[in-house]
């Protein structure tokens, strides 16, 4: 079973840009299966992409409103926001993260689902 804990340190590696905590709370296999249908598959190449996606996202910040572990602790559901600067103005989008999780207490997949409206 899975340590609760292990996705909110994953999420607050994101929002720091601790790409080192990030590497050391996902499996080397895992799998990152974007909003938009892209995926990253490895975590040198998913810790790439972030490392060059998020300083440049002006104004970035992620509200967390709650993290819910199910399935033994083997799955994980969190629910956030994240905002970011476009045009001048503060956009927030509105997320849920469905993580699968090892029995080591590292993420294994990503799964991120936005709302439109």
């Amino acid at each position: 079973m899975a340590a609760k804990g292990v996705v909110e340190g994953y999420l607050d590696a994101v929002a720091t840009k601790d790409w080192d905590r990030l590497r050391a709370s996902v499996t080397e296999d895992v799998v990152r299966e974007g909003p938009f249908g892209d995926v990253y598959t490895g975590v040198d190449s998913y810790v790439e992409f972030l490392a060059t996606l998020m300083p440049t996202l002006r104004g970035y910040a992620m509200d967390v409103a709650r993290v819910t572990y199910v399935e033994d602790g083997r799955r994980a559901f969190a629910e956030l926001s994240e905002t970011v600067e476009m045009d001048g103005r503060s956009t927030v989008t509105p997320e849920v993260l469905v993580f699968d999780l090892d029995g080591d207490e590292r993420i294994a997949r990503v799964t991120i689902y936005t709302r439109s409206s």
